[in-house]
This record gives structure tokens, sequence and C-alpha cells, in this order.
């Protein structure tokens, strides 16, 4: 059997050792944190914020839940679910230290403290026990995971029995000729605006080339299934710019 630490996987368009590849994703993150939620709003058109407002309704936060928000660096998830869930609490977990500093410097952080928690960590070796939470989110964030598998079974792990899954990712658009329309969007506009704002044109490179090596939402919606969940569905958003899955623990 291949010992894993001879096993490669990719980087955006670039294939690196698999053992590499949270470093390197760790540097990215790094570099954009302090400019990360204007590009957001740059890259988007605002558009994201429409999304992640999609998810809390389909989500509907209840009173008393407990959130783990994964790869919520900047808390933008957290913040959303605590303002519709009152008495509820969050945990945001991100690898990087920078977002979560970022997120801590926001006006919402420091109004709910009392029921946010921050945690650097790994989405692949979460650091809590089993049936910890009612809620695993994670937004833009499980395709710069190494394996995606194997954050799924954490995530399967620390929910409870009736918690639930929700992922927010880019996505495919079905349709070629969009799809065409969005990758010279994408590949021409996105990495330069990210050197214009941030002064980092690679990060942006690295970013849009890891929506394209993503999974496409029929294929990520059975590695859900895989990890145990059920009732597994995915809505597209912005026709298929971005897809919301979700999934039970049952």
């Amino acid at each position: 059997m291949t010992d894993r630490q001879d096993r490669t996987t990719h980087f955006g368009f670039r294939e690196v050792a698999e053992d590499a590849k949270a470093g390197m994703v760790h540097g990215v993150f790094s570099s954009v944190a302090s400019r990360y939620d204007v590009m957001n709003d740059l890259m988007s058109g605002g558009v994201h914020r429409l999304w992640k407002d999609a998810m809390m309704d389909w989500l509907a936060p209840r009173p008393g839940q407990r959130l783990l928000d994964v790869a919520g660096g900047t808390g933008d998830i957290a913040f959303r679910f605590l303002r519709r869930a009152p008495s509820a609490e969050a945990v945001v977990l991100d690898m990087t230290e920078a977002m979560l500093v970022e997120g801590q410097r926001r006006a919402e952080a420091e109004k709910l403290a009392e029921r946010l928690n921050w945690v650097v960590g790994d989405a692949m070796a979460l650091p809590f026990g089993d049936a910890a939470f009612d809620v695993y989110t994670i937004s833009f964030g499980i395709r710069n995971v190494t394996r995606i598998e194997d954050a799924l079974s954490e995530a399967f792990r620390v929910l409870k029995p009736g918690g639930r899954l929700m992922v927010l990712e880019f996505s495919q658009l079905p349709n070629p000729a969009l799809q065409w329309a969005y990758d010279r969007y994408s590949f021409n506009v996105i990495p330069a605006m990210g050197k214009v704002v941030t002064g980092d044109r690679d990060s942006y490179q690295y970013l849009v080339e890891s929506i394209r090596k993503f999974p496409d939402q029929d294929r990520f919606a059975a590695m859900i299934r895989a990890a145990g969940f059920e009732q597994v569905k995915y809505r597209n958003l912005t026709m298929g710019v971005a897809a919301l899955h979700s999934g039970w623990k049952l």
C-alpha cells in the first residue's frame, strides 16, 4: 500500500505532495486575511451575502442549538446563525489564525462574544468529542481541504444524532456556454483584482483553479452520502455558480 507521505493531491492545477497542501493553503489565507471580506464583495458583486442568507433560510437556526462553523475565519456564517437563534452558541474553527483574528475584530464579534468561541484547528482532525454539535457548516472551505472524505467523516462524528450538515461551495454551471463565460471572468478578472486589492495575484489564481478542481454537485452529494449522511440534497445558487448541500445524521 502506498505510504501517505508519497500521496499527491491538487493545489489548484498543480500536483503537490498531500502532506504539503495544508501549509500551502494556510499561506494563501494568511496572505489575504486582512482584505478577504472586501475581495468577497468585489468578486461576487455582493452576491455572496445573498448566498449566505439563503443558507440560513434553508438551515433555519433554532434557539439553543450549538453550531460548529468550519473554515469560518471571519465569522460571516456564525454571526448570521447567532442573530437568528437566540440562546444558540457557535464555535468558529479555522486552520489560519490570521483569519480568526480578522473575524474577532468585527463589530458583531464583540456583541456576540458570550455565545461565540474561536478555535484554530484542522477540518480533518477536529479537536472536539463525538456528538458535540447540532449543526455543522462550512462555507467556501471544503474545496481547500486536503482529504474531503476525512473532513466529512469528522463532520459526521461531531454531530449529534439528528444533527445537520450544510455546505456552501462554488460549483459547476450546468450550461456549457454560461460556464465558458464564467471561466473567462474568473481567470482573467479575479486574479488581477486580487493583485490590486491585496497585492497577491497568486493566491487568487489558486482560489479560481481550486473551484474548477472541486467535484460537481452530484459527485459531491455522493461523497456526503458515503460519509453516512441521509436525506442529502442540494440547491443551485445563481444558476450553479455556487451550491448549497444539506445532509442529516439520522
